[in-house]
Order: structure tokens, then C-alpha cells, then sequence
């Protein structure tokens, strides 16, 4: 798995995880999925920017993900 789509990956379950976990804490219920998938969002945007030399900066995020999405796309 290159760097890009572990950014992109990493960042889409951290943002499925936000409405999970309100929706779970407003329901009185103990977010636990929500827990593990801003777990596993956070460890791949960080081995992400670990990996890659240089890191990425805020204006290379856009463009690896139009990078991603570009290569799904036929």
C-alpha cells in the first residue's frame, strides 16, 4: 500500500468514525467501533506521513487524494 491511499483510507474512516461515535454517545451507548476505527485512521495517516520522505504538507493532501481517486476511476 503506497503512502497516498493510506493517507486517503486513513482519513475517510476517521471521518466515518465521527458520526458513529455521536451517534453512539447520543443513543447512551459506549462508542467501541468508533474507538477502533479512529484507531486504525490514526495509524494509517500517521505510518502515512512517516513513511513518505518529507511528510506531506496541508496543500499536498488535496492532490493525493484526487490522486487516489483519479486511479479508482476508469
Amino acid at each position: 500500500m503506497d503512502t497516498d491511499l493510506a493517507l486517503v483510507v486513513g482519513l475517510a474512516v476517521g471521518a466515518i468514525a465521527i458520526p458513529a461515535a455521536i451517534s453512539a454517545w447520543s443513543e447512551g451507548r459506549v462508542p467501541r467501533a468508533a474507538a477502533v476505527a479512529v484507531l486504525v485512521a490514526g495509524g494509517l495517516v500517521i505510518w502515512a506521513l512517516t513513511a513518505k520522505p518529507g511528510g506531506y504538507t496541508l496543500a499536498e493532501v488535496p492532490e493525493a487524494v484526487i490522486a487516489v481517486v483519479a486511479r479508482l476511476l476508469p
